[in-house]
């Protein structure tokens, strides 16, 4: 891989994968695997290379061994944070220092902190990026780890460098060199003096700053990814460009523009999304068998226990009869009475299992997926790179959002309005800005900690835009809000659409908000149940007389969390 011999790599970790797969050693084969996406993401093949690493992190968790999950998942945030996805990318950083914490391993305790500092420094909070870093550098010296210490320097030049203290940046990108050549570790090395490089150029010191940018190239040539010289070449060019050479600031520009249209990261996004929801969609699917193999086994285990019951009656002798028949009768009482509330207690589970599932379709409704898949590719094929990694990294959040939270009892009041101003900003991006959106809240629902079902206002908001056509009405807008009313929470949904009589003529839109009727009916309901409560839900029209726009009022029993994690 690292001489660049690419059909040798694959060759060689393909025949790895195999002798792996024979041995069933899961640790092993999970290693092979990750091997084999560590060689696509060095080829630039940053899809290929998340779902092998995804596989890998399969394997791992079936076993259980905390010290791959902590490598796999920092890998995994690498592969998002390339594809600027910073928020997924600081979620599986977080994971991997998770775990290495839970073990005491300070290597890699370390490392997760410095790609932490590396997504901070890519969202220009500079003070929290440098407190990672020297974290981790205190963890690596301890260690002697001369390679982390290296990339820890290096970005700790690179944070600096963004502030302009370049003094303080060539001081660190010399010490990452120093670490860097103990190991002689080339391909660092030449990030590292593209690094030096672009500081001479933004210090005007031309001469010097080709020098480096060259020395790079050259490292690069023989050793390393060489996707990774395109960058440097986009540099030269500009250093061309400000010393006037027009001609060779062409040259180097047609380089590094050959390396650009042969791209194709962000076509690989969309993908690389739709793996990651694939991949938390078969852990739900797993987890869902886990449970049916447990109630079949609990369901063999009672047969069991009867089969005994009735031998044990057999062997009992004649005068022992009476008691031994009261005994069976208290017995039976006890497991008839138990069988009772076990059932009931499956079927209530199965009823809000059901009803969760049906609130999941709700909310990922296939028409808005496709609907913003769309609007995806309409910005890619308009070269809107800006706008589409914008919209891709909402929409991915978003979709976390609702996956993350909707088996949830119950979550806090902010990550439901986060839920529903991703939601609603998106669809008035995707309508073009045709309706305007505001979501309150009572500054006391914060300070309590207050909670809520998770995504109960979300089908009546979805109700809003997409039957009561919300964007086709002059100066259309939506307003939610929170408030609390003695021991309730008061949450109202208003529109100016165009009403319920209008979209009731739609037998598809009538059916769809009948559902979310049901649905939301229903969970009301079992909260009354549960708090001896009096909530309730109440749907009229916002313009009485004109009979258009809606009004829905969802009153719920006021719960807080006592123990806030924040």
């Amino acid at each position: 891989m690292y001489a660049n011999e690419k059909d040798s790599a694959l060759f060689y970790v393909d025949k790895s994968i195999q002798t792996a797969r024979n041995s069933k050693d899961k640790v092993t084969l999970a290693g092979a695997f990750n091997t084999q996406a560590r060689i696509y993401d060095f080829f630039g093949q940053i899809e290929v290379s998340v779902a092998k690493n995804l596989i890998s992190l399969q394997l791992i968790q079936e076993v259980h061994n905390v010290l791959l999950l902590a490598q796999y998942t920092r890998e995994l945030g690498q592969d998002q944070q390339l594809i600027l996805n910073l928020n997924d990318a600081e979620y599986y950083y977080n994971q991997s220092l998770k775990y290495a914490r839970s073990i005491h391993d300070l290597r890699q305790v370390a490392l997760a902190q410095t790609q932490l500092a590396s997504v901070q420094l890519d969202r220009k909070d500079y003070q929290k990026a440098i407190k990672n870093a020297n974290s981790a550098i205190v963890h690596l010296t301890e260690l002697n780890d001369y390679n982390g210490l290296g990339r820890t320097y290096n970005i700790l030049g690179k944070i600096y460098k963004a502030q302009k203290k370049y003094n303080k940046a060539s001081s660190n990108f010399n010490q990452a060199l120093v670490y860097y050549e103990s190991t002689s570790n080339k391909e660092e090395i030449a990030g590292v003096y593209h690094n030096v490089g672009t500081i001479f150029k933004e210090q005007k010191k031309y001469k010097k700053a080709l020098e480096y940018l060259n020395r790079s190239i050259e490292i690069r040539k023989d050793y390393g990814a060489k996707n990774q010289i395109y960058h440097t070449y986009r540099v030269i060019s500009n250093v061309y460009k400000e010393i006037n050479d027009k001609n060779k600031s062409l040259e180097y520009l047609e380089l590094y523009l050959n390396y650009v249209d042969s791209n194709t990261i962000l076509q690989s996004a969309t993908k690389i999304a739709e793996l990651s929801e694939s991949y938390r969609s078969e852990q739900r699917d797993r987890l869902i068998q886990a449970q049916a193999d447990s109630l079949e086994r609990q369901q063999q285990e009672k047969l069991i226990t009867s089969t005994k019951l009735e031998n044990s009656q057999l062997r009992n002798n004649f005068q022992m009869y009476i008691i031994v028949a009261i005994l069976i009768i208290i017995v039976l009482g006890g497991v008839i009475l138990f069988y009772r509330w076990n059932q009931t207690k499956i079927k209530q589970q199965q009823k809000e299992a059901e009803m969760s599932q049906t609130l999941l379709r709700t909310q990922m409704n296939p028409h808005f997926v496709f609907n913003a898949m769309s609007v995806i590719q309409s910005y890619i094929y308009d070269n809107d790179t800006v706008n589409s990694s914008k919209f891709l990294v909402n929409f991915s959040r978003l979709m976390r959002l609702i996956l993350e939270n909707s088996p949830k009892k119950a979550i806090h009041i902010e990550t439901e309005m986060e839920i529903l101003e991703k939601y609603l900003g998106m669809q008035k991006l995707r309508f073009e800005d045709r309706f305007d959106f505001e979501i309150t809240a009572d500054e006391q629902l914060y300070n309590e900690h207050a909670v809520i079902p998770p995504m109960i206002t979300q089908p009546f908001i979805e109700n809003a835009i997409e039957h009561g056509q919300l964007h086709t009405v002059k100066s259309g807008f939506i307003h939610v809000n929170f408030k609390k009313e003695g021991e309730m929470l008061k949450i109202s949904i208003i529109d100016n659409g165009i009403g319920r009589k209008s979209s009731s003529k739609n037998k598809k839109s009538s059916a769809h908000k009948s559902m979310a009727m049901d649905i939301t009916s229903q969970r009301i309901e079992n909260l009354n149940r549960k708090y001896n409560s009096e909530g309730e839900l109440i749907v009229e029209d916002y313009n009485k007389e004109l009979e258009t726009g809606t009004i829905v009022l969802i009153s719920l029993p006021y719960r807080v969390d006592n123990n806030p994690t924040d």
